[in-house]
């Protein structure tokens, strides 16, 4: 089954405040993806530490490791 993805978007420029992806499967919370300025930081359900990888690490992680498909 799919995951469910929210998010809250800030009322204004993204500056210090992130935005939130929450994450679901099958009805339950998943994760949740944070979105900032410097980097992009993940947070497991029930789990004290983030992940976090700065732009350009994803960058690089993504090219190496992520699936081809095409925009569009």
């Amino acid at each position: 089954m799919a995951h469910t993805v929210t998010f809250n978007l800030p009322r204004r420029t993204l500056g210090r405040e992130d935005i939130e992806f929450v994450v679901e499967k099958d009805g339950i919370r998943f994760g949740t993806l944070l979105v900032s300025k410097g980097a992009v930081e993940w947070r497991p359900t029930n789990k004290v530490y983030r992940r976090r990888l700065r732009w350009d690490r994803f960058d690089q992680l993504m090219r190496e490791s992520g699936r081809k498909v095409r925009a569009g």
